[in-house]
């Protein structure tokens, strides 16, 4: 918009500090019918000329990068005919209007009493981009005004200790006033990066683990290609041989994070030789990403700035030897950058949450109240992708669907709560009872909270049917009823029901008579009102804020009287405007469009003429909603709770407060969740799931027989924090004549308060008084408690502090004597009992164990955690050392045995493992299975007893019938299976097994009850007659398909195999849907073989997935199901 002589004012307002809060806001708009008509003028038709418009412009202002900024003007209207309209601009003609949204935010709010317009520009999270120049301009009809301001955008500081941030507003003690966290947002950093996270061999770790926890470990450290990592893994575990070419050979495995370098290195075993690199069979020549260097006799390949295509297979060949190594690139762990806002809704409405992560295709997790979203949700829930943007849609919400969802990765999880509440009609305007002559138009019209509702009309309980004289209307909100040329038959009561709710509005026609009636030519005037004698006086009508009020009086007198109002004893003579005066021959109206609390007062009527006059009284009471509640404040705060307290409106809107209504937000939302559905009496209130360490803010609603107040101005922020646990592991680490010496261990939990120190504090025995050891707290894991009285026994305990206050005590299982020890307890346990000690049945056990402490300590020996029993075992002890004793060992022998040797509160403790062994049982279910040629094949069990230890192979023995002479086949056998073989023709065998432990070979062997007889080859061929085969054949399936659950994101084969002649053709179907050349499908038929390749599925993939072969002489179809989960 051009701007003729317009004049820009500057202003510097150096704004350093956050936790400054912008001018207090203009009070709540009340009704639109309160303000202004809009106005309608072009701009460039109004004159251009500065008319001082503005009461409060718009200042330049200074803020951290990330935080928010709102920018204030205020507009005085009180003179103003038209509405003023407002523009806001970024340099010199962008209009912002049209990048509303998540960054600029724009309000407008009308206070009806001074009538002032207060605009406000909200800039979400400002940064580079969002500072500059910015101009706001406001016109209404003929007049013009303009204000120029600037935004600077600084970047923040290094935060320092975050607990420092805390403070209280009251001066008293520690724990007094309200709690204040704005030096928390004056000193927070803008980003805080993660430290680095410890390297992760994940090689070694899937070489470590167990074949059931594959899957878990792929998901947490983001492996998608499991099954050739597995397979390289199954190829490494292969021994190699020792090579003449190899000094050193390549590793098993290499991991590199992707864009690292890596460096593979081996060592030849000679000079004057070649080596040659080569990846995945190819040989690789050198580039700016491979290098080759030669030192000495190392041959070193580096690669540099890996990607995924590096993950392969290496090998090295030198000569004939080769050695190879795989290569593994890893990619980094999937973070949210955009996490999950809260959801507030009805019922039927749709709710979407959505998140953004890092990388685009990651696979995620949807929860709710803990429990994981599965494919029998779909119906309820869709889950959707848009690259790095993830959906969680519900389209007709319930009440049930109310909870706490949550997104998580393989790097971060992201939480929101949904509150889904019953849709609640509002009536937003009502209508009154009408009195109309004979011939007007009578028009009934309301307004409702939701557009979509629709109703019906009631004359008299009876539905209402349209017709020429009568309309029914309904546009938008607003049901208007409207009935042409009124008669004395419409007179009744007149309804609007609302369908599907438990709502109606009524209001009643009344038709007015005109009755001519001869009087005489001088009559006293008279006013003729509903009431009469001394009530008229006390007559009152209520009016709500912003409605209209007609207030129609008839009066008589010959010859007609003049009528006179008065407004708290003045005139009021206005015929034009919001508050007029209609005056005909017989009545006289006194109209009141949109009305305010000033026009609250008492009225008088005077009506006058030679023959005398008449008086009437009216009080007008206008009633409104409160105004907000004040002084918002946090009194207390928790792990996951707070409490907040208000203080009643300035103005209560002429009704009484009959509650109050409550809302928090996240600091970094902007969405509002109710926390109370019915309003609360008292003036205090305890919101509990919030999330601990996460910023919130609150406000308040107070509500009267009106409706709700506009929202009180936000608490200051504040952050949910919970004490720690308490110190775990306490012991009594020195104690003197003085002194004692305690050392403990941190809390398990710690929470995002933090540990600012800890008290130690101790009483004497029996003594319920605690005595604090230290004036400051300590940070170490330990304290030297001094001054203690000598012979003493003392209690100790030792609490965690940080910001929400102190722990609960970590005490001393007993209490402490004050005493010096000479000598602290310790066990010297030699170096054969410190693995398993084994002996054989029969043998003896002398076990001595030479231990240390002054004055003598106490000595204790537990087998199994129970008390020894001496009748198994003798024990002696000296001032030096303890002797254990067996003198016949037996199995029962076996277990876990403790020592600990101990003085007052100090001990040591010494595990020692025994086992007792003898020689194992004969293996069990001795049989031959086949006997073909001169070989015999035969299997068994292990046997029952193994001796109470690991069974280290089998002797098998054959004999032959005749002689039964035994002789030995095979030794050291680990396999419950053998073949024997070199068997003589015509002969008859048995056989016979020993099992075999770290004792020698069992007493008695296994004996086969059936022998293996090798028979004599038949030496007469008979040549079978040739016939020519037939190969047609219809398909036929030899191997069906088999049901599948795989897992999402890694690619997975189905196969079957088919036979017929001539080749079938083959037809792979989803859901009894043909599979075309989706590229996502890769079908493969090798000699019968069918294969049906299915690249990184997702939980879309699964289904029922069939095959179906083709040929002249029939078809034939196998099917199988498909279910793709989501790794928990």
């Amino acid at each position: 918009m051009a701007v003729v002589g317009a004049a820009k004012e500057k202003f510097e307002l150096q704004v350093k500090e956050p936790e400054k809060t912008e001018a207090k806001a203009a009070p709540a708009a009340v009704e639109q019918s309160a303000e202004l008509p809009e106005d309608d003028t072009a701009p460039d038709q109004s004159h251009q000329q500065l008319t001082g418009l503005f009461i409060v412009k718009p200042e330049t202002k200074n803020v951290y990068a990330g935080e928010a900024i709102t920018f204030l003007a205020k507009v005085d209207a009180s003179k103003l005919e038209k509405k003023p309209a407002i523009k806001w601009f970024k340099g010199k003609w962008l209009d912002l209007k049209s990048k509303a949204g998540t960054v600029y935010q724009f309000r407008e709010e009308f206070d009806s009493k001074s009538k002032v317009y207060t605009y406000e520009m909200k800039i979400a999270k400002a940064d580079k981009i969002a500072a500059g120049a910015y101009r706001c301009e406001v016109t209404s009809k003929d007049q013009f005004d303009s204000a120029a301001f600037e935004l600077n955008v600084e970047v923040a500081e290094t935060a320092g200790n975050l607990l420092t941030a805390f403070k209280r507003t009251g001066e008293a003690r520690e724990d007094a006033g309200e709690l204040d966290f704005s030096g928390l947002l004056k000193k927070r950093e803008v980003k805080v990066e993660a430290p680095p996270a410890e390297e992760v061999d994940v090689w070694e770790i899937l070489k470590n683990a167990k074949p059931c926890d594959y899957e878990k470990i792929a998901f947490q450290y983001g492996i998608t290609d499991l099954r050739g990592m597995l397979k390289r893994l199954k190829k490494k575990k292969k021994v190699e041989k020792k090579s003449d070419s190899f000094a050193k050979r390549l590793e098993s495995a290499y991991q590199v994070d992707k864009g690292g370098k890596i460096r593979m290195m081996v060592e030849m075993a000679g000079p004057n030789m070649e080596a040659k690199w080569l990846k995945n069979g190819k040989e690789i020549r050198p580039s700016g990403r491979y290098i080759f260097e030669v030192i000495g006799l190392k041959r070193v390949l580096t690669i540099k700035n890996c990607t995924l295509a590096d993950d392969a297979e290496y090998e090295c060949i030198i000569g004939e030897d080769k050695c190879t190594a795989d290569l593994f690139v890893r990619e980094p762990p999937v973070v949210i950058t955009v996490p999950l806002d809260d959801q507030h809704v009805f019922v039927d409405d749709r709710v979407e949450f959505d998140c953004e992560v890092s990388e685009e295709g990651a696979v995620v997790v949807w929860s709710k109240d803990g429990t994981d979203l599965t494919r029998d949700d779909a119906l309820r829930f869709r889950i959707k992708k848009d690259g790095k943007k993830h959906f969680l849609i519900i389209n007709e919400a319930t009440k049930n669907d109310s909870g706490r969802y949550k997104i998580k990765t393989n790097g971060g999880e992201s939480e929101a709560d949904l509150i889904v509440e019953d849709k609640v009609l509002e009536v937003l305007q009502s209508f009154a009872d009408l009195t109309l002559k004979a011939q007007e138009q009578a028009i009934f019209k309301c307004e409702v909270s939701d557009e979509k509702v629709t109703g019906k009309w009631l004359k008299n309980g009876m539905e209402i049917i349209p017709s020429k004289r009568i309309h029914i209307t309904h546009v938008g909100r607003i049901h208007k009823l409207v009935i042409d040329n009124v008669t004395p038959d419409d007179e009744a009561d007149y309804t609007f029901i609302p369908n599907g709710y438990a709502l109606s509005i009524s209001a009643k026609l009344n038709f007015l008579e005109v009755k001519i009636d001869y009087v005489p030519r001088q009559e006293p005037p008279k006013i003729h009102l509903d009431c009469t004698g001394s009530v008229v006086s006390q007559n009152t009508i209520v009016v709500v804020a912003g409605n209209k009020l007609r207030l129609d009086v008839d009066v008589s007198g010959e010859p007609p009287p003049v009528v006179s109002w008065f407004k708290a004893d003045q005139e009021f003579t206005q015929t034009e405007g919001r508050c007029r005066i209609e005056t005909k021959e017989t009545h006289s109206s006194f109209v009141l469009e949109g009305a305010m609390r000033e026009d609250e007062a008492k009225y008088n009527i005077l009506v006058k003429n030679p023959a005398g006059e008449d008086k009437a009284v009216i009080f007008i009471k206008v009633v409104d909603v409160p105004d907000p509640p004040e002084n918002v404040k946090i009194t207390g705060i928790g792990d996951d709770w707070c409490t907040a307290a208000w203080d009643v409106p300035k103005f209560d809107g002429g009704q009484p407060i009959t509650g109050y209504l409550l809302e928090r937000k996240k600091k970094t939302s902007t969405r509002w969740m109710k926390l109370n559905f019915e309003p609360l009496q008292e003036r205090s209130f305890t919101a509990t799931r919030m999330i601990e360490g996460c910023l919130y803010e609150m406000r308040v609603f107070a509500v009267n027989g009106i409706g709700t107040s506009p929202p009180s101005v936000s608490s200051r922020p504040f952050m949910p924090l919970g004490t720690t646990s308490e110190p775990t592991h306490l012991t009594v680490d020195d104690v003197t004549d003085t002194t004692t010496t305690l050392r403990w261990r941190t809390p398990e939990k710690v929470g995002p308060g933090g540990l600012d120190g800890y008290l130690i504090e101790y009483a004497k025995e029996g003594s319920d008084v605690w005595i604090a050891a230290n004036t400051e707290l300590v940070e170490r894991l330990g304290f030297t408690v001094k001054n203690l009285p000598t012979g003493e026994k003392i209690n100790f305990r030792v609490r965690a502090v940080n910001i929400a206050g102190k722990s609960p005590p970590a005490v001393l299982s007993q209490p402490v004597t004050i005493r010096e020890i000479v000598q602290h307890p310790k066990i010297w346990l030699p170096r054969k009992l410190r693995h398993t000690y084994i002996k054989r049945v029969g043998q003896q056990i002398n076990i001595m164990i030479p231990f240390q402490g002054k004055p003598r300590p106490l000595v204790t020996w537990l087998k199994d955690g129970k008390p020894l029993d001496t009748s198994q075992a003798s024990i002696r002890n000296s001032e030096v050392d303890t002797i254990l004793f067996i003198r016949r060992a037996e199995r029962s022998h076996s277990g876990t045995y403790e020592l600990s040797v101990q003085i007052e509160n100090l001990i040591d403790k010494v595990t020692i493992k025994i086992r007792v062994v003898e020689k194992p049982g004969p293996p069990e279910s001795l049989k031959i299975t086949d006997v073909w040629g001169f070989n015999a094949a035969i299997e068994w069990k292990p046997p029952k007893d193994d001796g109470n230890t690991e069974i280290i192979g089998y002797t098998i023995q054959k004999a032959d019938k005749r002689t039964m002479e035994w002789f030995t086949v095979y030794e050291h056998n680990r396999k419950t299976s053998c073949t024997i073989s070199d068997l003589i023709m015509g002969n008859e065998y048995y056989f016979r097994v020993f099992s075999e432990n770290i004792c020698g070979l069992s007493d008695s062997p296994r004996v086969s009850k059936d022998t293996a007889f090798i028979q004599k080859e038949s030496k007469n061929y008979v040549r079978p007659l040739y016939k020519e085969h037939d190969f047609s054949h219809a398909p036929k399936f030899t191997q069906p398909l088999l049901n599948r659950s795989v897992i999402a994101g890694y690619t997975t084969k189905l196969s079957c195999s088919v036979r017929g002649f001539p080749k079938p053709k083959i037809i792979w179907m989803k859901n009894k849907m043909e599979i075309g050349d989706d590229p996502k499908f890769l079908m493969k038929h090798n000699q019968g073989v069918l294969t049906l390749q299915i690249r990184k599925p997702s939980t879309f993939d699964g289904g029922n997935y069939t095959c179906k072969a083709i040929n002249d002489l029939g078809e034939d179809e196998v099917e199988c199901k498909l279910e793709v989960r989501v790794p928990q």
